[in-house]
């Protein structure tokens, strides 16, 4: 082994695992937690040769239980117990080479927040606000281009970096609360160190750091900090089925099947359907889950015990670190199943009122359903996580506005996609959403009408489940129908120095646009004071003469909502729906503040919708 060189110690990733010797090049998980459900811990250790050396550690309660290399020395994987006694605190790991030392690590156990271990996370009391910090706001011009990073400031270029950062995601966390919004969904915010197109964060280069362009791990502690005094929790995003191909690991590979078609790329199918169908040849299948998105996206091979470990424990520190309300899981389906399922049960094992959402991005509902935690799958397979993307209800959403009326036609699809919730296991704590970063923006799918997208915006907001918006959508943003990601992700109006509109102060918004954000905040912030809403049964009509009418409603509380199609003004005439109405003779239009008369017909304008309170 070539002479090792002693330096004065060096913090890895600012403040966390101390190095003291140039051996050591990265030590992962950086720290961890005392207290934990689970108590033990896998160390990923890099440094040349140090598979070669054998660890030491002399700490009251944690216990080298072994050691795990692999076809790359310059990996080592130390695996610990802490005992339930173990006090928080720092300890030394050597690495010997017989008697002599050659390197340490100082690493830290820290004492877990109060109650963290029954963080409550986000349900159907709640509003989702999706973000992307590179377009959301730019509080930092100092961050634009960095000198670790290899993309530069560009705002000129669609899919350029254009400065957004966490100051500026701090700085309008009032606005947000003031909309009515109760949790902020950012996409992701770890480092995506990529020559380009790197600033929607997909493309993980470092899974233990935040992006230097967003700031640093503190300041993202400090953001969530800043939040939860609003009254706003934070989801995180994870991607668990691929990295970036600027990650570290693509320089010094931990283990020669750590990624999935490694010398010959691949590119997956998705066709997630081939892991699903009973009659599937297997090599579809393996195809799907084991092919790359695209050439910059290296497909991670869960089935590895090793990675699987990682990636869960890398999903339980920043919950930890940062203190999150949720997980938002990418591309869900494309990982090994039977990992998602470890991955899952760990989670909610070790945070039982935790809520994880998956992205299975489909409308066949039979597909979605079985991802979710409590439903009893044919095959026999279990998942853990709690929630999902409704995809089914999001592409309904959008047909429904938009089709002509007929037998087969128009809102009878939405109603048939929400008659289907039968097939969940909790239909509630489906996420429901009219728009988010990869599709168009529902203002220009609903062809600019105000109206249609009012009642989108009504539907997301009191059927089932777990409202989720994008941000934008309250000032009525717009976008090509077809995919165009750099016109969907469109900076924020007001987020940069010498913006001409600004959304959070309302200059320069037209009457339209200040219509429609002044509608949502009504609806949103009406939302938190009603249970039946946020908790309520649902039971809908089927649609007739161009509208659909559904009540939400509990033991003391019930809300009419009417859907509302007609492009001239009509009547509703109230007689089929006295079950529900449980002779009120009145109730409250929350959009108007109006007294509803329920002893005659309902005056419906055109293309209005209505929520009455009874």
């Amino acid at each position: 082994m070539k002479k090792l060189i002693s330096v004065i110690g060096v913090w890895i990733l600012s403040s966390y695992a101390l190095a003291t010797d140039t051996l050591i090049k990265h030590v992962e998980p950086l720290s961890w937690w005392v207290g934990m459900q689970h108590s033990q811990l896998q160390l990923m250790v890099h440094g040349e040769n140090i598979s070669t050396l054998t660890p030491e550690i002399n700490y009251p309660g944690v216990t080298l239980v072994n050691t795990q290399t692999t076809d790359n020395k310059n990996f080592l994987f130390i695996n610990l117990n802490i005992s339930e006694a173990t006090k928080a605190g720092s300890f030394v790991i050597s690495f010997k080479s017989g008697d002599k030392q050659l390197a340490k690590i100082d690493y830290r156990l820290d004492t877990r927040a109060k109650n963290s271990a029954m963080r409550k996370g986000f349900s159907s009391n709640d509003v989702i606000y999706l973000l992307m910090p590179d377009r959301f706001a730019n509080g930092s011009a100092a961050n634009d281009s960095m000198a670790d990073q290899l993309e530069k400031y560009n705002r000129t270029l669609s899919g350029g970096r254009h400065g957004g950062d966490l100051k500026g995601m701090q700085e309008h966390l009032d606005y947000i609360a003031n909309m009515g919004f109760t949790m902020i969904w950012p996409t992701p915010l770890v480092e995506n160190n990529q020559l380009q197109y790197s600033y929607h964060g997909y493309s993980a280069t470092n899974h233990y750091k935040i992006d230097s362009r967003f700031g640093s791990n503190q300041d993202y502690k400090n953001y969530v900090i800043a939040a939860n005094k609003k009254g706003l929790g934070v989801i995180q995003d994870v991607v668990l089925n691929h990295i970036g191909s600027g990650h570290w690991w693509m320089k010094d590979m931990p283990a020669k099947d750590w990624i999935n078609f490694p010398d010959n790329y691949t590119q997956t199918t998705h066709r997630r359907t081939a892991i699903h169908d009973p009659h599937a040849a297997p090599e579809d299948a393996t195809l799907f889950t084991d092919g790359w998105f695209v050439p910059t996206m290296p497909d991670l091979n869960q089935r590895n015990p090793l990675l699987a470990t990682y990636l869960i424990q890398n999903s339980v520190w920043w919950i930890e670190y940062a203190n999150l309300s949720g997980i938002r899981e990418d591309t869900y389906s494309y990982s090994d199943k039977n990992f998602l399922s470890a991955w899952g049960k760990y989670l909610l094992e070790e945070y039982p009122n935790f809520n994880v959402v998956g992205e299975e991005w489909t409308s066949n509902q039979a597909i979605v359903a079985s991802w979710q935690k409590g439903k009893r799958n044919d095959n026999g397979y279990i998942s853990y996580i709690p929630s999902l993307m409704d995809f089914p209800v999001h592409d309904a959403m959008r047909t429904a506005l938009t089709e002509n009326e007929g037998w087969s036609t128009g809102l009878i699809k939405l109603y048939e996609t929400i008659a289907n919730d039968f097939i969940y296991a909790d239909p509630m704590n489906m996420v429901v959403f009219p728009e988010n970063h990869d599709t168009s923006r529902i203002f220009s799918a609903l062809n600019d009408d105000v109206n249609l997208y009012k009642n989108a915006m009504v539907l997301s907001v009191t059927t089932r489940g777990i409202p989720q918006f994008f941000y934008g959508s309250e000032v009525l943003a717009t976008s090509p129908k077809e995919r165009d990601d750099g016109a969907v992700r469109s900076d924020m109006p007001g987020g940069w120095a010498g913006d001409n509109i600004n959304a959070f102060s309302g200059k320069g918004l037209t009457p339209a646009q200040k219509d429609a954000q002044a509608f949502l905040k009504t609806l949103l912030n009406w939302r938190k004071t009603n249970e039946a809403v946020k908790t309520g049964k649902l039971v809908h009509y089927v649609p007739e003469n161009s509208t659909y009418v559904y009540f939400r409603y509990t033991d003391s509380k019930t809300v009419m909502v009417v859907l509302n199609k007609n492009t001239q003004d009509s009547k509703l005439d109230l007689a089929r729906f006295q079950n529900m109405l449980k002779g009120k003779a009145s109730g409250k239009d929350i959009l108007t503040s109006s007294v509803v008369d329920f002893s005659q017909p309902l005056t419906l304008k055109a293309r209005t919708p209505m929520v009455i309170e009874l």
